[in-house]
């Protein structure tokens, strides 16, 4: 039996507004809830996703560098890699080393994935 279920992926940022406004565009999911200094991206104002709380003083992470480690990082499925990953460059993510590796406009890394085969397609 579980003991609780995900709510929220807290996310630290230096700006919670443009952290939601860029995974809202990724994922597909409205801006739910947005003050000053908290935001969540999710399917509904009753669904569990992401939110993004402010943090002045992050530290970007420095992946695939350990200096600072990558604090947390998505995989987001995706039909088509290449076309996703411009689709998130044009919104304002940069590449990193690796493949189908990116950093969101705080720093902080995300995979595109493919999609997997029990997965239905994502367009």
């Amino acid at each position: 039996m579980p003991i609780g279920r995900l709510h929220h992926l807290i996310v630290d940022c230096p700006d919670p507004t443009v952290e939601a406004r860029f995974w809202s565009a990724v994922l597909g999911d409205p801006i739910t809830y947005a003050d000053e200094d908290f935001a969540v991206v999710s399917a509904s104002t009753s669904a569990s996703g992401l939110a993004f709380q402010r943090a002045p003083d992050l530290t970007r992470p420095t992946w695939p560098e350990p200096a600072v480690p990558q604090q947390m990082h998505l995989d987001v499925m995706v039909d088509d890699q290449a076309a996703a990953g411009e689709a998130v460059l044009a919104l304002g993510a940069r590449r990193l080393p690796g493949e189908h590796v990116y950093a969101d406009p705080a720093g902080h890394p995300f995979c595109l994935i493919r999609r997997p085969t029990w997965a239905p397609p994502v367009n």
